[in-house]
């Protein structure tokens, strides 16, 4: 298994390069992965709760699926033991729909040489993230009102994850 490169290498939020080519076929990413993300919603989905805490990016930039689920994973262990899995639900706003490709022989030491006429190279997609605008919200986390200071914590510990900038709203 090939290791993941860091999340800043496709941190950057850039107009993605669409190929065009006189043959159709090729103009199209043909086999598009299954986003990492298990579970949209966590926790319990049936209850109306009180509260709601948002989780929201301070820029613009796009957002890994693998960094998505670890974040879920952390917020919900976190919430699942101090306040039990039936006094929350987590919702996953953040959709990754975006393909992330690659070219695999011009990543690594040595690519300079290499990459000469490989301008707009498509590559073959080896992820998927989502494409956050500033402001944006990223995950919600729905307690009553007396479990709003777990979750808030929770929030924060899911942002830690993420590595970016956000926020924590509370309404």
């Amino acid at each position: 298994m090939v290791k993941l490169r860091p999340g800043r290498s496709y941190r950057e939020f850039k107009i993605p390069y669409t190929r065009k080519s006189k043959y159709k076929t090729k103009n199209y990413i043909k086999i598009a992965q299954k986003p990492k993300i298990t579970q949209y919603h966590s926790g319990n989905t049936k209850k109306e709760f009180e509260s709601k805490v948002f989780l929201i990016s301070e820029r613009s930039l796009q957002l890994r699926d693998n960094a998505i689920e670890s974040a879920r994973i952390v917020a919900n262990k976190f919430l699942t033991d101090s306040i039990t899995d039936q006094n929350f639900h987590i919702i996953v706003v953040a959709y990754p729909h975006h393909v992330l490709r690659e070219h695999k022989l011009a990543t690594g030491a040595g690519a300079d040489r290499f990459s000469s006429g490989m301008q707009k190279s498509f590559g073959k997609p080896i992820g998927l993230a989502a494409r956050l605008q500033a402001g944006t919200r990223i995950f919600e986390i729905h307690v009553d009102k007396t479990n709003i200071e777990a979750a808030k914590t929770a929030a924060f510990k899911m942002g830690k994850k993420l590595g970016i900038q956000t926020r924590v709203v509370v309404m």
